[in-house]
């Protein structure tokens, strides 16, 4: 074990106190391991050393100079300060110039007489050459072979350049890995030694001094190949043993029964399945039919028909005597599938009822503010197994709630649901229950692979016959207020042609901390026009009702109304009665209304990507095209309008999602749930590599097919144990 303890050694040992406080508190590093794995973020190129008389212009060079004086300049009427400092080496005279918090340290030490080496880009500043912030490190080495040891060591070397903090900056951070860095020839290698001979990988020692201390740009590049690799290898290694682990659980096998629910179900539907649907539907029919609990997530466009999917796999599992519970992130989104399902089943939703089919089941819906009379119903439905199909929030993982024989759970929109809670559901069955997870949120194959890694994924990706396409446009309001006054009329003019509209604002804009906050952003605003609060649903709405849209009926939604009110207006909205709804994201998520065709978002660069694609979704969902504008503030050049332009050019998720992972990086993507997997990768990026994911996870799947327990592989299993410490180790049980 003495192998690994070098790697555990912690950093105090080697830095002392202060230093590792600060790597601990500011940068997670707590081992030597940790700062090993800290690898620069780029290498700066020193120029070799330079005679101030040869100086290139806007060229990176390193000199050795003595300072001959140092002094300090007032500017702005005395606001700014500016440290100028003339160098000589004989050969000429070079200046140097430090400004603002940047003069204190070097005004102490660039004193006159002495030497030091300094790197930086040549420019010329009134006709004199200068180094503008140069770096520098002194040479008063009383040794003059150590002083020659330094100018080598410093002139001509690729430089590591680390992710730092305020409290340390990259420089003494190299410093510290040279404290470390011998410690890299006791690294544990988790690959096999054929896949690593295989590939003809660089070995990890060597991989780690080259990252850290490259001789050239070759080095640079084995050390990345190599140490992504064992990223993606490691977190794969990890995901198949779970998946594998996964396969050893017993679980009921749920078989379709000829002539029993699905098929009556199948023959009232008025339209065929697309093709997408009939394979998707396969492969969950498929792993229903094992003994073994099915993983599935399940990805589709709003839209594509993922509902039904879902319904057909829980007719089936009540066909063969188990139960099927569908849960939903928020009240009005269980009502809502609750009230589809119904409606999609007729008769056979009324199972035991008057006039319900004999083939039917009873198919209820449990929420927080049920009527008690109504939930004890819905509980003796669900013990007695009188209900087949219950649709719920997380109400239904309560301990009071009872199967008689739960044998599926369906989970909409998995980024909202907390893996605690998909686990205290699972333990409801007397054996682990079959589990699909549905997105529509668009997730890129690599990170699919990564972060929902112990999923099998299946996609849907035609839309059903009967959509309408979207047109998208992003409306500058700043550059252009006239376009914003057209958007109201085209709104206008979709109601008048018997339609309706959303209006979609980052904000609701009705309590009192928000007034105080938004008193407070109003000032600040009123100096800094950029940083205006948000746009709300109250405001807008009032706005509009008195302005643009007046004579309409424009009423508000937003997630803190009460639930009857909610219901009250999304009804309303639904039958046609409300022309404009304006509403916070809470519409972001299945609200089914065919007949609004228009949408209108607020302060859209607020919003992400992913989120814009799901808001835009919810128009063009009948006959009807949609029309999806995108309204900001934002300078035409900046990122945030890019994004908008990118959302408006195209209708493909998957294309989207691409786009927000390489402008967000994974982390926020991946979000919080995920940060198990996020904590482990450091070099590898989810986007850009692909191929290697995708191998490393071939790799991790036949070694765990040969060898679960990794007995013949002490070495991987001891990286692996270092990776999924206490709370990563959850993260993959639960995720």
């Amino acid at each position: 074990m003495d192998r690994v303890s070098s790697f555990d050694e912690p950093l105090k040992k080697l830095l002392g106190g202060a230093t590792a406080k600060v790597m601990a508190e500011h940068l997670d590093l707590h081992t030597v391991g940790d700062l090993l794995h800290h690898y620069p973020r780029r290498y700066e190129e020193r120029g070799k050393l330079t005679a101030l008389a040869d100086l290139p212009l806007d060229e990176h060079v390193t000199v050795v100079a003595q300072v001959a004086d140092a002094r300090i300049l007032m500017f702005n009427n005395g606001r700014g300060k500016r440290l100028e400092v003339t160098l000589t080496d004989g050969s000429g005279r070079l200046q140097l110039v430090f400004f603002g918090h940047g003069v204190h340290k070097p005004h102490k030490e660039l004193l006159p007489g002495r030497q030091a080496m300094f790197a930086g880009k040549v420019s010329v500043f009134n006709r004199k050459m200068q180094l503008a912030h140069p770096t520098y490190q002194l040479l008063d080495a009383s040794d003059a072979d150590e002083a020659t040891e330094a100018v080598d060591a410093f002139a001509g070397r690729l430089l590591p350049i680390y992710p730092a903090c305020k409290q340390l900056d990259s420089w003494r951070i190299a410093k510290a890995v040279d404290a470390v860095l011998p410690s890299a020839q006791d690294a544990v290698d988790p690959l096999p030694a054929a896949l690593r001979e295989g590939r003809g990988f660089t070995p990890l020692p060597e991989a780690l001094l080259k990252v850290h201390r490259p001789q050239t740009k070759a080095d640079i590049e084995d050390a990345k190949a190599r140490l992504k690799w064992d990223e993606a290898f490691v977190l794969q290694v990890a995901l198949a043993r779970r998946r594998y682990a996964d396969t050893q659980l017993p679980a009921a096998a749920r078989r379709p029964v000829a002539d029993g629910l699905l098929d009556a179900f199948d023959a009232k539907l008025p339209f065929t399945l697309t093709e997408g649907q009939e394979k998707v539907s396969k492969e969950i029919f498929d792993d229903l039919a094992t003994e073994h609990p099915m993983h599935r997530l399940l990805q589709g466009e709003v839209g594509s028909g993922k509902t039904m999917v879902a319904l057909r796999a829980m007719l089936t599992v009540v066909d063969a005597g188990g139960q099927a519970a569908m849960l939903a992130p928020t009240e009005v989104l269980a009502q809502q599938h609750h009230r589809s399902i119904t409606e999609m089943m007729g008769e056979l939703a009324e199972g035991g009822m008057l006039g319900g089919s004999d083939r039917g089941t009873k198919v209820v819906l449990l929420t927080g503010s049920m009527g008690t009379a109504a939930r004890r119903q819905a509980l003796l439905d669900l013990v007695t197994g009188e209900a087949g199909i219950v649709i719920g929030t997380h109400a239904l993982i309560e301990d009071k709630v009872q199967f008689h024989d739960l044998g599926l759970v369906v989970v909409d929109e998995q980024h909202r649901f907390g893996v605690e809670q998909r686990d205290a559901l699972r333990s409801k069955g007397k054996q682990p229950p079959h589990l699909l997870v549905m997105t529509a949120t668009p997730i890129p194959r690599t990170v699919a692979m990564t972060v929902f890694g112990d999923l099998e994924t299946s996609v849907l990706d035609q839309l059903p016959a009967g959509r309408s396409p979207i047109a998208s446009h992003v409306v500058p309001a700043k550059d252009k207020p006239h376009f914003l006054a057209r958007a109201w009329e085209r709104v206008r003019e979709e109601v008048e042609n018997g339609h309706q509209a959303y209006v979609v604002c980052p904000r609701i804009g009705d309590d009192a901390e928000e007034e105080k906050k938004g008193k407070a952003k109003k000032k600040a605003a009123e100096e800094d026009s950029d940083k205006r609060p948000p746009l709300a649903v109250l405001e807008i709405a009032d706005e509009l009702r008195k302005g643009a849209l007046a004579g309409l009926t424009v009423e508000v939604l937003h997630g803190r109304m009460h639930p009857d009110e909610k219901d009250d207006v999304m009804r309303r909205f639904a039958a046609g009665d409300v022309d404009v709804l304006v509403a916070t994201t809470v519409i972001e998520v299945g609200v089914n209304v065919p007949n609004a065709t228009a949408m209108v978002i607020m302060d859209a660069d607020r919003f992400g990507v992913s989120q814009l694609h799901q808001l835009r979704g919810r128009v063009g969902r009948g006959s009807a095209p949609g029309l999806c504008l995108l309204v900001s503030e934002a300078h035409e050049a900046s990122p945030a309008r890019a994004r908008l332009s990118a959302v408006a050019a195209t209708l493909d998720g998957f294309e989207l999602s691409r786009i927000d992972l390489e402008q967000r990086r994974e982390g926020d993507v991946l979000g919080q749930a995920q940060s198990g997997v996020r904590s482990s990768l450091r070099m590898l990026t989810v986007i850009d590599d692909e191929e290697v994911i995708a191998a490393a996870r071939e790799e991790a799947v036949a070694i765990v097919a040969a060898d679960p327990e990794l007995e013949h592989l002490p070495e991987l299993r001891t990286v692996l144990a270092a990776l999924l410490d206490k709370d990563r180790e959850e993260y993959l049980d639960k995720g």
